[in-house]
């Protein structure tokens, strides 16, 4: 008998929702299904008490119903909300579990035909954010809590020739204090809505355990049948592809299985079946387990080196099409990540069926995040309030319930940032009564009393090698601490991904790659959650603030290794060179390799070299070598290298998969560049000779106005850079409680003015002679300056430059000062780049880790690396370089001479705006070209580091006030007769 409810479930009611049927595992079923998803009618009031008297619109379901793309259709007669962006903070007065009376409500109804009417089906919804009533034909069936949660309603009785469907969508209920993930927050039905028959005598669930022994597979089918069915009634169980059949409900050992592995995901067809009821899994045999603090499938160690995953779609929100997500997981797998995080909640369940096929580890990831408690001290937070535990483990249970059954889950997460108490107990217990075979993990839990893995977020490499070797600091309580160092350790969110960065990648690698305790960890994070908005000139990417949100955190939803378009940024090719499954290294005339691969052999790859010099490609090949086994290493030799030219191997893939065709380069290697211009040039010597006389000075400035025919303006030393998303905060591993971009400001970096010491001209006639300037810059209000002096030569045909830059009077104690040494200038037109170098990527000290040496070229509009919000990128690593503006050109050749280590970077960037220009926008479709070529060459620079969240630019490539030394040769070649092609 079903037992409806009388009234909705009231808002402030913490409790799980009320009317719904229990959530069973997803399979797909020969039963009769009906997809609902279209156009639905909708309309949008701001509140639960206004009276609706606006005209219906339509609205596409799946979608969230604020998004600006639906401006058109969603409301013709008024408002239908907007996106509101906030990281932690909840947009209303905290006061648990009432939520605020400005609650907006979008409602929605959809009428739909059966000529043939089931009597038995139900109605499910794959997630409705917000908190929702439902009815059909007039019939409340009940109330949804739980946004990223099934929700399923017995219709049994209910359907008729012609039903009309009604959905009222509260944005905010006391389930909202639950979700406080760090995104939009973006109500509406947000997956698919089905109407599914249930036949008499049908499969009511089925709950599989397939597990990988050393002998071999081992399986356990319990199916739920209806209650209609006879006990002992004939179900059928089967896996296909093996014509075996398995009992129910006992163990049968399946030896002739493959195993698992999300390098290997090898899949088998599972049916059940009774008279009337033939339903589908697609199992894989697996078994996930800790042995000595490692955490292993299948028997041995895994690594995984993964990233963090919201749902988010630019113009529909948190609904994302299933072509999108599929395209994403294929990107996943080109760029070598083997792992996702399913950031902060469970996934659509097409995003498990793809990560079953085509091969990644899981972290499945429950609906509850309270972040904001934290701003009041946690004070009043759910997770510690005996209230909140029935729908706490009502969430829990329907995660598990739904995806009990995909072999990609090997870890349960109780959620995200949700602070401590007595519910994290409770949770971890629904967990493990529900399903024993799968770790738990939940980073707020640092004693780590209920989990079975340590997690982190944002540790600093130092703290990680600490961990790696179980000398962490100890926990007060001895019995925990012994638990805790017994345990495998995850960076469950390392290397904030926004903007130009991260930097620092490699350092985490290594300690993952070299320490077994350690499983590796997710970057955070994959998208960025960008919200288009149509704009006169076509589609504009808008984030927090822009919508007129009175509390936001502006940009900071703009944190992605892709844009929200799902376009590559540069740093995902650098993380896919870092996660590559085999680490290749160059050692003189040896080659060394070494297997990350945990369960299968090297043989999927093959190597190659190619040997390249100024004039082109002058030899290529394979690179024979055996498979290497899992985790395996060898040493090859490689062909001679002349002194002029640059050797790169590769690794390709053999043979085409479901995300590249063969011969698709996984990662590459090379030798460094060529010493000396002429072997770093790329086509003939410049037939013009410069001298002395070609070397134009401002008399007032010291300031470079024409090289020869070359007009050159806005001639300056720079010693900062437009911030980076990651400058504007503060490490979290530095004294200092502010941020680059903010000590770049107080000591007046952006600012800098020029006082002019000297001019000396000295045999400027003669083959000796020079012209020697002598500068002092600094900032306004500030004694912290530094003397700068160039001197002019006329060298081999062109102009050489010697800089010394010397730090005077104070520079406050610090660990870094500068972003940058180098000289910037603008050239009249709109400009071609061509270098020898890294590329064709750009290059920072800490990141670039892809940009391989060898020549490249560009024109400049190509070379930028837009980000949302604008700020310093592109930079690419040069140690020569030709650019052509206006019909003209300028080659230069750059040497730094010191400091060494790793900001001995030199560089050049090119862009089509000025540097002011860029620190003016907040958005990048503001920049615009202003027909001229700004360059900027770098003879030293910084790292760019992940401070946005974790540490700052490590030691190693942070740029303190110093001694800088290093050389510019300026050649003006003829831009069409010297071009080479």
């Amino acid at each position: 008998m079903i037992v409806r409810p009388e009234q909705p479930q009231a808002l402030d009611d913490p409790g799980p929702p009320i009317g719904t049927a229990p959530t069973v595992a997803s399979w797909t079923t020969d039963a009769a299904e009906w997809n609902l998803d279209g156009t639905w009618e909708f309309r949008w009031s701001p509140s639960s008490a206004h009276q609706h008297n606006e005209a219906w619109g339509s609205i596409p379901v799946p979608a969230s119903f604020v998004m600006p793309s639906l401006d058109r259709d969603a409301a013709p007669a008024g408002d239908h909300g907007r996106p509101a962006y906030t990281n932690k903070w909840y947009p209303f007065p905290i006061d648990p579990p009432r939520p605020p009376d400005e609650n907006p409500v979008g409602e929605y109804r959809r009428r739909f035909p059966l000529p043939d009417p089931p009597a038995r089906a139900e109605l499910r919804f794959g997630g409705i954010e917000g908190a929702a009533e439902v009815r059909l034909n007039g019939v409340l069936l009940g109330s949804t809590r739980g946004s990223r949660l099934p929700m399923a309603f017995d219709v049994s009785g209910l359907l008729e020739a012609d039903n009309l469907l009604e959905v009222r969508v509260h944005q905010f209920s006391a389930a909202t204090y639950l979700e406080d993930q760090d995104a939009w927050w973006l109500p509406g039905i947000i997956r698919s809505v089905v109407l599914r028959a249930r036949p008499v005598g049908g499969v009511r669930d089925v709950r599989v355990r397939a597990e990988w022994t050393p002998s071999g597979g081992m399986l356990t089918v319990l199916p739920e049948l209806d209650s209609a069915l006879e006990p002992g009634a004939d179900v059928a169980i089967e896996i296909a592809e093996l014509g075996l059949t398995v009992r129910a409900d006992q163990p049968t050992p399946v030896p002739d299985a493959l195993p698992w592995s999300a390098e290997d995901p090898v899949l088998y067809t599972l049916r059940v079946r009774t008279a009337t009821e033939t339903v589908t899994h697609r199992i894989g045999f697996r078994t996930v387990g800790i042995v000595d603090g490692v955490f292993q499938v299948n028997g041995v160690p895994v690594s995984l080196r993964g990233v963090n995953r919201h749902e988010h779609h630019p113009r529909l929100g948190r609904h994302v099409p299933p072509e999108v997500v599929t395209a994403e997981l294929l990107m996943m797998k080109r760029h070598n990540i083997n792992a996702v995080r399913t950031s902060h909640y469970p996934p659509d369940p097409l995003f498990l069926d793809l990560a079953d096929r085509l091969g990644f580890w899981v972290v499945d990831e429950c609906d509850v995040e309270t972040h904001g408690f934290g701003e009041i001290d946690w004070r009043g937070n759910p997770i510690d309030d005996p209230r909140w535990e029935p729908a706490l483990r009502d969430r829990v249970a329907r995660m598990v319930e739904r995806d009990k059954n995909h072999p990609c889950v090997i870890l349960w997460s109780l959620g995200n940032e949700a602070g401590e108490g007595g519910n994290v107990a409770a949770m971890a217990d629904e967990f493990r009564s529900r399903d024993d075979s799968r770790p738990i993990h939940y980073e707020g839990d640092q004693s780590s009393a209920h989990v079975d893995v340590w997690s982190r977020m944002y540790a600093h490499p130092d703290e990680v090698a600490e961990i790696a070797i179980g000398v962490e600091p100890a926990l007060a309580d001895d019995a925990l601490d012994a638990r805790r160092r017994a345990m495998p350790f995850v960076l469950c969110e390392y290397a904030h991904a926004m903007g130009t960065g991260p930097g620092g990648l490699t350092e985490y690698q290594d300690l993952f790659d070299a320490h077994p305790r350690l499983m590796g960890g997710f970057i955070w994070e994959w998208l960025e959650h960008g919200v288009q908005v149509d704009s006169d000139r076509g589609p504009v990417t808008r984030y927090g603030g822009d919508f007129g949100e009175p509390l936001h955190d502006s940009n900071d939803v703009i944190d992605g290794l892709v844009s929200a378009e799902r376009h590559p940024r540069a740093q995902l090719t650098d993380l896919a060179q870092v996660f590559a499954p085999l680490r290749v290294t160059i050692d003189g005339a040896h080659l060394h390799v070494v297997s990350r691969l945990d369960h299968t052999d090297s043989s999927r790859y093959a190597l190659r070299y190619r040997i390249e010099d100024a004039a082109g490609v002058r030899d290529s090949g394979p690179i024979t070598a055996p498979p290497l086994p899992p985790r395996g290493r060898a040493t090859l030799d490689l062909p001679p290298v002349p002194p002029s030219a640059v050797l790169t191997v590769e690794v390709v893939q053999v043979g085409e998969t479901a995300w590249a065709p063969g011969g698709w380069v996984v990662s590459r290697v090379s030798t460094a560049v060529p010493a000396g211009i002429a072997a770093r040039r790329r086509g003939a010597a410049p037939a013009r000779r410069l001298t002395l006389a070609d070397v134009d000075l401002d008399p007032a400035t010291g300031a470079l106005r024409r090289l020869g025919d070359l007009e050159v303006t806005d001639w300056r030393v720079m010693l900062d850079r437009v911030p980076t998303d990651n400058d504007r905060h503060a490490g979290w591993d530095e004294i200092l409680d502010f941020s680059y971009a903010e000590r770049w400001r107080l000591l007046g970096l952006h600012d800098l003015r020029t006082r002019l010491v000297s001019i000396e001209r000295v045999s400027v006639d003669g083959p000796d002679g020079e012209i020697r300037v002598r500068t002092v810059v600094g900032g306004p209000a500030v004694d912290a300056r530094v003397s700068c002096r160039w001197r002019w030569r006329a060298v081999d045909g062109g102009i050489r430059l010697d800089l010394a830059v010397d730090p005077e009077g104070h520079w406050p104690a610090w660990t870094a000062h500068w972003a940058r040494v180098g000289v910037g200038f603008s050239l009249a037109g709109e400009g071609r780049l061509e270098w020898c170098g890294r590329g064709p990527g750009p290059a920072y000290p800490d990141l670039g880790q892809a940009a391989t040496a060898g020549w490249f070229a560009g024109t400049v509009a190509e070379l930028q690396e837009r980000t949302v919000r604008p700020q310093e990128a592109g930079a690419r690593a040069a140690s020569w370089m030709r650019v052509e503006a206006g019909g003209r050109a300028l080659e230069v050749g750059l040497d730094t001479t010191s400091p060494r280590g790793p900001v001995n970077d030199p560089a050049i960037t090119v862009r089509p705006w000025s540097e002011a220009a860029l620190w003016a926008a907040a958005h990048d479709d503001e920049l615009i070209p202003d027909g001229r070529t700004h360059v900027v060459l770098d003879l030293v620079r910084a790292g760019v580091g992940t401070a946005r969240c974790g540490p700052g630019v490590l030691p190693a490539y942070r740029l303190e006030a110093q001694p800088v030394r290093g050389s510019l040769v300026f050649f003006t070649p003829d831009a069409n007769g010297d071009r080479h092609d």
